[in-house]
């Protein structure tokens, strides 16, 4: 009986797991905006789920700063802090400026054809205005780096404590953003490529200031969505 129980448990888990990414992607996209209500019957109904894991789930989804929980009340998507996308950039500078002098210092014989071919890839995402594929590539990009300088798991940590920032990119992301930012990208990528660490470490760090410059202008657009 208890290995049938610990069975159900892991089961439910996993799809608490499957509710918190889908529900993740849905607020950081802002397909779910701050301030919108939700509740695990709706939430259970639209992922054919039963309403504990979806109770989960939001619990972690609240730990994460992405719900408010509020008692006897309504469920809502929790608004941006401003405190937590500078934190946010915070971690990610950190963690970043180490990947890309790691990498920059030893570049292996695939990095130019890596950072260029995904480079190529952004500017097709962004000539077709399609900003959805275009934060994919531009997080793979990001991710290869930590891949190529041997530390993949170190972007893990980064993912996992950037989802205010993201939001906030969502928000921002047109055609001359996705251009600027493919511009810097190519500074990083030349840099990499000519195993210049402290160019490429110079141009990460103003590819990642920008986050000060969006954030000011997302609580100026959309006062609403901030705290």
């Amino acid at each position: 009986m208890q290995e049938t129980s610990g069975v159900l448990e892991a089961g439910e888990d996993t799809m608490a797991l499957r509710v918190v990414t889908a529900l993740r992607d849905e607020i950081v996209r802002m397909a779910l905006k701050p301030g919108d209500v939700i509740s695990e019957s709706d939430i259970a109904a639209r992922y054919g789920v039963s309403r504990q894991p979806v109770r989960e789930a939001f619990i972690r989804l609240a730990q994460q700063g992405l719900l408010l929980i509020r008692p006897k009340r309504a469920t809502v998507i929790k608004k941006i802090s401003p405190d937590g996308v500078r934190q946010s950039r915070f971690i990610r500078e950190s963690i970043e400026v180490e990947i890309i002098r790691r990498v920059a210092s030893h570049p292996g014989g695939t990095v130019e054809a890596e950072l260029n071919g995904l480079i190529a890839e952004q500017e097709i995402a962004s000539a077709a205005e399609d900003s959805a594929g275009f934060h994919v590539l531009d997080e793979l990009f990001h991710r290869t780096l930590a891949r190529l300088a041997g530390v993949e798991y170190a972007w893990q940590l980064v993912d996992d404590h950037k989802m205010q920032l993201d939001r906030v990119r969502y928000l921002t992301l047109g055609v001359s953003s996705t251009q600027r930012a493919i511009a810097e990208h190519k500074i990083i990528a030349a840099a990499v490529i000519a195993g210049d660490a402290a160019g490429a470490e110079a141009a990460m760090r103003a590819h990642l200031a920008r986050a000060e410059v969006l954030l000011s202008q997302t609580i100026a657009d959309f006062p609403d969505y901030f705290e």
